[in-house]
């Protein structure tokens, strides 16, 4: 006998388990299917961000970055250590540690809001009357309706033709996340966010890294002199990046891995290494959904449909996060699954894409909301730019971290802001005031006229809004 709800969501990652709290506070009898497991067989609730993603990593990045800190910072502090040495199995348990928290915390969350949760693979059966059918493949299998549908089934690791993961040698992100031992040589595909990312830890735990780039620019999404920051600062740390080259196969036969490629000057090359990370994106995941049953449309590329309220082509089904068109990006997902629950409640929820921002969790951090520098030249737009160094702050010089800058981009007769990038340390949590900012329209003389605590590194937030009129007081 199936067992009845307002609305059922497909997926408890980011999107999913926020759609499902946000739908249950609007009174809503909800429910969410999620088939993440542990080790142990049991729910892992948070998806891919929570499993092997956005948390696991930072958690190894935080590792990581103690022990660079340790080996070649701290004696500037006075601070004296003998035999440094890495824990690579404890630093690993620390993170599973971290993640168990986390899933941990969504299933209090679910219960203090009253959500039920099923453990296993959802798929469509049919539509029926007052609602769709679903089946969830788990332990035992069970028969859910729904008058509501939320799809957020998130994404997967793309893997490169003739060469799929093993997690062994071959590593998507889930494996990378699980290298028992630091590798000498590690190679890296992909030079976006989880290959900077992975490639930076293993890197600062004393592994020799290469990443190889198809692009021709590095960081092309970011602003350019971000970018060009960027490739300075990983240069010196001696993360070697590649750009412009062609992989042509990947022999992973032998003890370690081979990569044949063809380089920037059309060059072949081979790189060897011990151990392969590929990160050359995602592809929405669809796997076992059995769309066809009702007639959900996908697109040429395998994402849900929608529209730009999250609505697909049927009554009553919704799609959020990774699985549909946007930035695959965890609060992205969060706020199109706030939204969507309060669509169906009738109220009005609201995503702009303009303000989602983006953040790169290297040492220095990278981060940038709105329209970067030469996507305004390329439309004609006319813009102030005002630029501000780390250098010059004094909250960074006693860090002892003062690599980069914050830079603001505003219209030029309205000053409204358009966009701010930035590089350098904790800029991830210095990006949201800027997010703020661009959501109110906000001009750069509101910044540069707000009171800023000092020393603090958001300092360096209103003195780049002062150096949109060149009138910056501490450079």
């Amino acid at each position: 006998m199936s067992k009845n709800f307002d609305v059922v969501v497909i997926g408890g990652g980011p999107g999913g388990y926020i759609a499902a709290i946000r739908a249950a506070q609007l009174g809503f009898n909800t429910a969410c299917v999620d088939e993440w497991k542990n080790d142990k067989g049991g729910p892992a609730i948070g998806g891919t961000c929570t499993n092997v993603g956005c948390i696991p990593s930072k958690a190894l990045l935080q590792s990581s970055e103690h022990f660079e800190h340790a080996g070649h910072a701290f004696g500037d502090h006075g601070i004296t250590l003998k035999d440094l040495a890495i824990d690579v199995p404890r630093m690993l348990a620390r993170k599973a540690t971290v993640v168990k928290q986390n899933n941990d915390g969504i299933a209090y969350l679910f219960k203090k809001n009253k959500v039920t949760f099923f453990h296993g693979r959802a798929s469509f059966v049919k539509a029926v009357d007052g609602g769709y059918e679903l089946k969830v493949a788990g332990a035992a299998e069970e028969s859910v309706v729904g008058k509501h549908i939320i799809v957020a089934t998130g994404s997967n690791a793309r893997a490169l033709p003739g060469a799929p993961f093993d997690e062994d040698k071959i590593l998507s992100n889930d494996g990378a996340l699980r290298i028992g031992g630091v590798p000498k040589k590690l190679g890296v595909i992909g030079s976006g966010v989880v290959g900077l990312e992975l490639g930076s830890v293993w890197r600062r735990l004393g592994a020799d890294v290469k990443i190889l780039e198809a692009m021709p620019s590095f960081l092309a999404a970011a602003d350019e002199s971000i970018a060009k920051e960027a490739a300075k600062a990983f240069t010196k740390q001696k993360l070697a990046i590649e750009l412009n080259v062609k992989v042509t196969k990947v022999d992973s036969s032998g003890d370690g891995v081979k990569v044949s490629y063809t380089d920037g000057k059309g060059a072949e090359q081979v790189l060897e290494v011990d151990k392969l990370i590929v990160s050359i994106g995602r592809v929405a995941n669809t796997i076992g959904l059995n769309p066809e049953a009702v007639g959900l449309k996908l697109d040429e590329r395998g994402m849900v449909v929608v529209d730009g309220e999250c609505k697909t082509n049927l009554p009553n089904v919704w799609a959020i996060g990774d699985v549909v068109r946007g930035p695959m990006l965890a609060h992205k997902a969060e706020e199109e699954g706030v939204a969507v629950a309060e669509r169906i409640a009738g109220q009005h929820g609201h995503v702009n894409f303009n303000t989602v921002p983006w953040v790169i969790y290297t040492s220095p951090e990278i981060a940038w909301v709105g329209q970067t520098e030469q996507a305004l030249k390329a439309e004609g737009r006319e813009y102030k730019s005002g630029q501000f160094p780390f250098l010059a702050n004094g909250r960074a010089r006693a860090l002892g971290d003062t690599t980069g800058f914050v830079k603001f981009l505003a219209d030029a007769k309205t000053d409204e802001i358009l966009g701010v990038h930035m590089i350098g340390p904790m800029v991830s949590e210095l990006i949201a005031e800027a997010c703020v900012a661009m959501e109110f329209k906000a001009s750069a003389e509101d910044i540069a006229r707000i009171c800023h605590a000092h020393p603090s590194l958001s300092e360096a937030t209103k003195e780049a809004a002062l150096a949109i009129d060149k009138r910056t007081l501490n450079f």
